[in-house]
């Protein structure tokens, strides 16, 4: 009778859930309720989920080395080549900023101040170990088994695994999710790029300072890689073909690069690299063309210790035999299409992430959208991945942090004469007693003109701005207007604060730099 009694509850506990048990998917014909192929964010996002939802998960993933023979551990680009390494780089160089304040607020730092790449290089590579093993013991926590092969799709249900020595096996699954994410791009025109470059999947896990680097591309990967490497007394220099920071608002993206020309980072502005070519010395000589108007064209050269490409990236599709399963890739992106509930066009195959088409490239959106994609294939909810409002911070010297639409967007879906600007150049307190150049500490928020005034934009360069960006994301999604943005008490005294007070407008013609404290 006891028995009986436990038999019964496990029952409640699992109608309640919602939940298949583990392993009885369709009465065994299959090995796996899900097969994940991919281990990053998202993928390992959404195996957990599910997993914890009583659902039989295995997770894919083989890291193939960089052109340069660079891999690493499980975790994918955010972990290993990404977010974190770079963001801990990216504290290396504002301490490197905060001693040049120091003797302006009473310190006394004796000697020359001098970086040491290797010491820095060697602390950020053995965190990211240590979150590498954190995360297969948080997949054995959830009995979710993880495969370190290279996974492939033999038809809709079949997934073929093969490891780094050429062993092969088949796994079988109701469901299967794509999250393999994406890599560099290298140029293919120009000579040497390939041979000669590196990219963000080299530069965290260099052994050696870079040394003097150019930056080919001014992508926010680009304008990040080359202001830390700047920041930490590094000679960095960044090529742009065209504009920085494409998608993103054009004026916060100009006020980024002025404060980083400000700080001692060269730009080359039109210009397109031609060649790159190793000398007996070891340094890279790259020629590039800079196009000054349609009939002036100037070639010049230079000489660098490395060259990192930042032109973009490619999704990692190659391989998966997805076309062959019916799974349609963009024609010119490569990407996977998907619908609005993460669907390819294989009923029970899906994709997330970068992989997936018209998806932002941003590691916090790849994990929500996992693991809401998992509660729904468990039957546990029928919620969507809303796309909409993702915030996000560019980690440059200045940090740049936005949510909503860029002034041009805003233009473009409403009309010029249909939305109100409002903005302010303030001065952060800690700039002041240091001395420190504010004339690129910005705040802007876009509305539409009508009615309440919606917030469809709201931008900030400054100290923090993830931070303060982060909490100020929550009050627009919930649809903030610019009279709910006024009557909101700042916090004295800080940055934020200065976006709860902005009153004036462009149309206005006024001067907008804050003045008094």
């Amino acid at each position: 009778m006891a028995a009986f009694r436990r038999g019964c509850a496990r029952w409640q506990q699992v109608r309640f859930l919602g939940a298949r048990a583990p392993g009885r998917t369709f009465a065994g014909t299959h090995h796996y309720d899900l097969v994940v192929i991919g281990g990053g964010s998202g993928g390992l996002a959404c195996s957990r989920e599910a997993a914890q939802l009583g659902q039989k998960v295995a997770v894919l993933d083989h890291v193939q080395p960089s052109a340069r023979g660079t891999a690493w551990g499980l975790g994918g680009t955010c972990v290993n080549v990404g977010c974190i390494p770079k963001k801990l780089m990216h504290q290396a160089a504002l301490l490197g900023v905060a001693m040049d304040d120091a003797g302006k607020f009473g310190w006394s730092i004796p000697g020359p101040v001098s970086h040491d790449w290797s010491t820095l290089a060697q602390a950020v590579q053995n965190y990211v170990k240590s979150l590498n093993w954190g995360h297969r013991v948080q997949l054995q926590d959830r009995k979710v088994k993880y495969f370190n092969t290279r996974g492939s799709l033999l038809d809709r249900h079949t997934v073929r695994g093969l490891d780094a020595k050429g062993t092969e096996m088949t796994l079988t699954a109701r469901n299967i999710v794509i999250a393999t994410g994406g890599r560099p791009r290298y140029p293919t025109h120009v000579p040497g790029a390939r041979e000669f470059g590196i990219t963000s999947d080299d530069l965290f896990w260099l052994k050696e300072s870079p040394g003097k680097t150019l930056v080919v591309g001014a992508s926010y990967v680009g304008l990040e890689c080359a202001g830390l490497l700047a920041g930490i007394g590094l000679d960095a220099s960044v090529m742009v073909r065209s504009v920085a920071l494409r998608g993103f608002d054009q004026q916060m993206a100009q006020l980024v690069t002025g404060h980083m020309e400000a700080r001692g980072t060269r730009f080359h502005w039109g210009c397109v690299p031609t060649s790159v070519e190793k000398l007996p010395s070891g340094l890279l000589q790259v020629k590039w063309t800079e196009v000054r108007s349609d009939l002036e064209r100037v070639e010049r050269e230079d000489t660098f210790s490395s060259v990192l490409w930042a032109i973009g990236r490619v999704p990692e599709t190659t391989g998966l035999n997805l076309p062959q399963v019916g799974v349609q890739l963009h024609p010119d992106t490569g990407k996977i299409v998907v619908a609005t509930d993460e669907r390819t066009t294989v009923s029970n195959v899906y994709a997330i992430g970068d992989v997936a088409e018209g998806r932002p490239e941003l590691t916090p959106t790849a994990v929500k959208a996992g693991k809401l994609l998992a509660r729904r294939l468990a039957g546990q909810s029928n919620q969507l991945m809303d796309y909409h409002s993702v915030p996000t911070t560019v980690f440059t010297p200045l940090e740049y942090g936005c949510v909503g639409l860029s002034e041009e967007s805003a233009e473009s879906r409403y009309g010029k004469d249909n939305i109100e600007v409002y903005h302010a150049f303030y001065k952060p307190l800690e700039f002041t007693i240091a001395e420190r150049d504010a004339s690129h500490c910005y705040v802007k928020v876009v509305c539409d003109r009508a009615g309440v005034q919606r917030v469809l934009g709201l931008h900030f360069t400054g100290p923090s701005a993830g931070e303060v960006i982060q909490g100020f994301a929550v009050s627009v999604r919930c649809g903030l207007t610019y009279a709910q943005l006024r009557d909101t008490v700042g916090i004295h005294p800080t940055c934020a604060e200065e976006l709860t007070k902005i009153h004036i407008t462009k149309r206005s013609g006024l001067d907008a730099t804050v003045t008094g404290c």
